[in-house]
């Protein structure tokens, strides 16, 4: 296969597997280019562009559940942020972003850089930054909490079909988890620190289950004179895309 940007032949399955692509979507990406086959550049952008972390294709059909319609939503779905009035001539945009598995691989920038996504989307909106919060999910930190005794065994007041159902976290996990922790929360706070936003609150709690699977959710508020909103859009023909 070559990794030229000219025109190349049908890509192997696992090839579209690495990007993230079905065999359905292939297709519909040769549809929307004229019938011809995508280049390897091209290949690579669709696979971002479609991505979940872009598009939320898997997740979209329960989004769309949630009620985004009222008389007081100046923004809904479709823009950096949602806009909600508050009366007065102001209102306030929010946003929030998790950020669990860059949050697992690098738990310091994983969570800096989700705070930072959502602060960003709220301030490109003309809105100034007020307040974060964030909710956060971690596996147990000390041998009590996963329910085992210092010499890493199960404690004997934990039921066994408990622990049938419920994988124990070995002291190699738990010491992960809390390396996690630390890292999350200080990246958390280095970038409200930086930018000036304080933490007004959230909440953190450990479960068995999120070990080695953090969860990371991040949200900000800003506020903005409703006649000062700016918003993602562009018109004319022959704009240059940057």
């Amino acid at each position: 296969m070559s990794t030229s940007t000219s025109l190349t032949a049908a890509f192997a399955p696992e090839t579209l597997r690495q990007h993230g692509l079905t065999p359905n979507e292939y297709e519909k990406i040769k549809q929307l280019l004229g019938g011809r086959e995508p280049t390897i550049t091209e290949l690579g952008i669709f696979s971002v562009m479609w991505s979940e972390h872009c598009s939320y294709k898997s997740s979209r059909v329960h989004l769309q559940r949630l009620p985004t319609r009222s008389r007081l939503v100046v923004q809904g779905p479709g823009e950096n942020a949602g806009i909600i009035d508050i009366g007065d001539g102001w209102a306030c945009a929010f946003k929030i972003e998790s950020h669990n598995h860059p949050s697992f691989i690098e738990p310091f920038q994983g969570a800096t850089t989700g705070v930072g996504g959502i602060l960003r989307d709220i301030f490109t909106m003309g809105a100034r930054p007020v307040a974060v919060m964030d909710s956060l999910r971690f596996g147990p930190i000390t041998a009590k909490a996963a329910g085992l005794r210092p010499d890493g065994q199960p404690r004997a007041a934990v039921p066994t079909e408990t622990l049938s159902t419920q994988a124990v976290p070995t002291q190699g996990e738990i010491h992960k988890n809390h390396s996690i922790l630390e890292g999350v929360v200080s990246g958390v706070a280095s970038y409200g620190n930086c930018f000036g936003v304080p933490n007004l609150g959230g909440e953190t709690k450990f479960e068995p289950c999120y070990s080695g699977n953090p969860l990371v959710n991040a949200f900000a508020l800003a506020l903005v004179r409703k006649n000062e909103i700016f918003y993602a859009r562009a018109a004319g023909e022959g704009n240059p895309v940057i």
